[in-house]
């Protein structure tokens, strides 16, 4: 058992580093050498976990979402849960930040970015199902095309975040899409439940500290709250 958690922190260890790294130079100028000089770990242990670039960039890709947020009883609220705590994570996790960087550098020709955005979508698709079932959404919503829609439109929100002040807005932009999207697609009594208040972000990241149950897999969401879309 020692030795399992050794390595699940070497692991850790070793993506942490390669996400630093490809946040500060992009994934085409990230060398092995340099990842492997910020994570401190000799070749043959990078190499025991991830056989080459792409697959430390695939590591960080399923790092993108890969923190279970509390489950709420609207799926509609999980879904803004998930977008806000993901603006929230993008301006203070390095992880995160490669993730979505890996995904959207057009310069990495030789970096196969479909999965970042395939897991992404197939996450919102499912959240979509699901609140259309249970009669949350408009009836003419198709749930796999909103859900690429909104990843479409959130990584443009967070593009223009990061170019115009290194994504320190990104919670209210992301507000501010929501209010806006939601409309679109949301059956009127649930779209006035639903907490989409900037500050939410937080309040989730800190429910999920304090439950031991809440740790890592995927993105949903905490407590029904009132309606709150001021910042």
């Amino acid at each position: 058992m020692a030795r399992q958690e050794r390595a699940i922190r070497t692991r850790r260890t070793i993506l942490e580093a390669a996400a630093a790294v490809f946040d500060e130079r992009g994934y085409t100028s990230a060398t092995i050498g340099e990842i492997l000089d910020r994570a401190g770990v000799t070749k043959g242990a990078l190499y025991f976990h991830f056989g080459s670039k792409e697959e430390l960039a695939a590591g960080v890709f399923q790092e993108q979402l890969a923190l279970t947020l509390p489950s709420q009883t609207s799926k509609l609220q999980e879904l803004v849960d998930s977008g806000l705590v993901m603006a929230r994570r993008l301006r203070s996790e390095p992880m995160v930040r490669a993730s979505v960087g890996l995904a959207l550098d057009q310069g990495a020709m030789d970096l196969d970015r479909t999965p970042a955005f395939r897991m992404w979508i197939d996450q919102n698709t499912q959240m979509l199902a699901e609140a259309k079932a249970r009669g949350e959404l408009l009836q003419h919503v198709d749930a796999a095309e909103t859900a690429e829609l909104l990843v479409g439109s959130f990584s443009g929100v967070q593009l223009l975040s990061q170019l115009r002040c290194q994504r320190q807005d990104l919670e209210r932009r992301v507000v501010v899409l929501f209010e806006h999207f939601l409309p679109s697609i949301a059956v009127p009594a649930v779209l006035a439940r639903l907490d989409i208040s900037a500050e939410r972000a937080e309040r989730v990241l800190a429910q999920v500290l304090t439950e031991p149950t809440a740790v890592s897999a995927q993105a949903s969401v905490p407590a029904q709250a009132h309606v709150s879309r001021g910042a």
